[in-house]
């Protein structure tokens, strides 16, 4: 593409990205006018209505049918409906983050927060690690470093920045006051993730999302490629593996979970084998999802069946 084509192109989407972000965040400035619950329940019904226009949508349905193909049309086109008030609920639930964890250690069984594991929190907090926790995109995940601070267990997460800009700002500053650190997915990540690990901390990794250059694994019986980087990293440094997820629960209630520990599969050697245990990782998630498919993100291709890039011919 001739150079001064490509800037142009380049200082346009950078304008529509502004746009994009600066009508975001005025919405963002209305919901929190509004109480968590009645913020929550205007944007679990605005996505329901605006989802489904969305190119997306069909993308949604055709991952649904895939991995239900026992289930009916009626039963694709609700779940698709539903996970698209999730959605909408969990860009709502970056307005209310903090108020939203009201959970009390000393007083377990009041507010909207509900723990499961909590003898594992106190367990890792009270001994060294190296510790690697791994959940996926179901539920509201950002909950989960807030509720491991609660509990004195902070760790470093891992995580894919939006790809408009501004948003990704805004996000990663929110992120920050939240509980936990943040360290975002690129260059030079992988190095500071280890040198936490290698000095006895804990990380968390979000394992669900799409990675072409994967181990080659199924999730629900249909091939996709797994990012190898939590086999990899638990291997070089003896880390335990935890599993945590958060599922919404009803009247605008979460629980978070924090499971035993995961033993990862080994070699002949006694060595992590990580294609196997990239494979074990997403029959976790899986079994996630299949008890709460409405939570899980349909609309991300997962399975790469959106289309693949063309290759550019040679000139």
């Amino acid at each position: 593409m001739n150079p001064r084509v490509l800037k142009l192109a380049l200082r346009a989407k950078r304008a529509g990205d502004f746009l994009v972000a600066k009508s975001l965040f005025a919405v963002l400035r209305v919901l929190r006018l509004l109480p968590a619950p009645a913020g929550l329940a205007f944007a679990d019904r605005a996505a329901r209505l605006l989802g489904p226009l969305s190119s997306r949508h069909a993308l949604a349905k055709k991952n649904l049918a895939r991995a239900y193909p026992e289930k009916d049309e009626a039963w694709i086109e609700a779940t698709a409906l539903a996970n698209w008030g999730q959605m909408g609920r969990i860009a709502a639930e970056f307005v209310y983050l903090d108020d939203l964890f009201d959970f009390d250690p000393d007083r377990p069984n009041e507010g909207r927060i509900e723990v499961a594991g909590i003898e594992t929190f106190i367990e890792l907090r009270d001994r060294k690690g190296p510790f690697v926790f791994f959940t996926g995109h179901l539920g509201c995940f950002e909950l989960l470093p807030i509720g491991a601070a609660a509990y004195g267990l902070e760790f470093t997460a891992l995580f894919r920045q939006p790809n408009n800009v501004y948003v990704a700002r805004r996000v990663q500053a929110a992120r920050r006051t939240a509980g936990g650190h943040l360290i975002p997915s690129k260059a030079g990540a992988v190095w500071s993730l280890a040198g936490i690990l290698k000095g006895g901390g804990s990380v968390g990794v979000l394992v669900d999302q799409k990675f072409r250059k994967g181990v080659k694994t199924t999730f629900f019986g249909l091939p996709v490629k797994t990012n190898p980087l939590l086999p990899k990293l638990a291997r070089q440094y003896g880390a335990e593996v935890y599993p945590a997820r958060c599922i919404r629960l009803p009247n605008s209630r979460y629980r978070l979970e924090l499971q035993p520990r995961l033993d990862l599969p080994r070699d002949a050697s006694g060595e992590i084998d990580v294609e196997a245990s990239c494979q074990a990782l997403n029959d976790v998630v899986e079994g996630w999802v299949r008890e709460h498919p409405d939570q899980w993100m349909w609309f991300h291709d997962r399975w790469a069946i959106a289309g693949k890039r063309k290759k550019r011919k040679a000139l």
